[in-house]
């Protein structure tokens, strides 16, 4: 009998999140279960993006809201992109972050609570030129794996519906880089992988 692929997917995790934990990867907020993991570097893997082509080009970057992209989003706008993010669980669409409005206040709104304050929510995601999206795990096929609701994927299709086939990258520890992720036909890939010391081209 074939082996459920969600319960191999959730077997993933678990290993991941216990993997980050006991070895001192994770960082707050703890515990790692059930989130993306935020990981030690986090900030190091954010400079790193901002190294990209294809993050210097971006006008507008769709960034997932958990604390592990927290340093992304900051970037984002302290280097003048429109930022655009999801709410937690898509409960409320999206909310739009002008640069130009929080000249200043770039820590505070790229917080989800800051986002809230200073953004403006819209029920349908505009045009955006990048994705950088949270995982728990990926491996070098552009197989990413979340943290089990299906939302980043959802994201993902969300943008490419209204943008067109957009870069997607994700920023994790290389602990979460994996030889194999469990993968079904409808799951969204990654094209590339940054970690806090190396760039990985996956996709393109």
């Amino acid at each position: 009998m074939k082996e459920d692929p969600k319960k191999r997917k959730q077997e993933f995790r678990e290993e991941i999140w216990r993997k980050m934990e006991e070895e001192h990867i994770a960082s707050f907020p703890l515990p790692a279960r059930g989130r993306i993991p935020n990981f030690k570097g986090s900030r190091e893997a954010a400079s790193k993006l901002r190294t990209l082509l294809e993050y210097k080009t971006a006008n507008t970057i769709f960034v997932n809201p958990d604390s592990a992209q927290l340093q992304v989003r900051k970037f984002a706008l302290l280097d003048g992109k429109k930022l655009v993010m999801a709410t937690p669980k898509l409960k409320q669409g999206f909310i739009i972050l002008e640069p130009e409005s929080i000249r200043g206040k770039e820590a505070e709104a790229a917080t989800i609570k800051g986002a809230f304050k200073y953004g403006k929510i819209v029920a349908e995601i505009p045009e955006v030129d990048l994705v950088v999206e949270g995982s728990v795990a990926v491996d070098m096929q552009g197989n990413r794996l979340g943290k089990g609701g299906g939302y980043g994927d959802r994201e993902i299709r969300a943008v490419k519906d209204k943008s067109g086939d957009v870069l997607v990258v994700t920023t994790c520890h290389p602990v979460q880089i994996v030889k194999e992720v469990p993968a079904e036909n409808q799951d969204e890939r990654i094209d590339i992988v940054v970690t806090p010391d190396r760039i990985y081209h996956i996709r393109r």
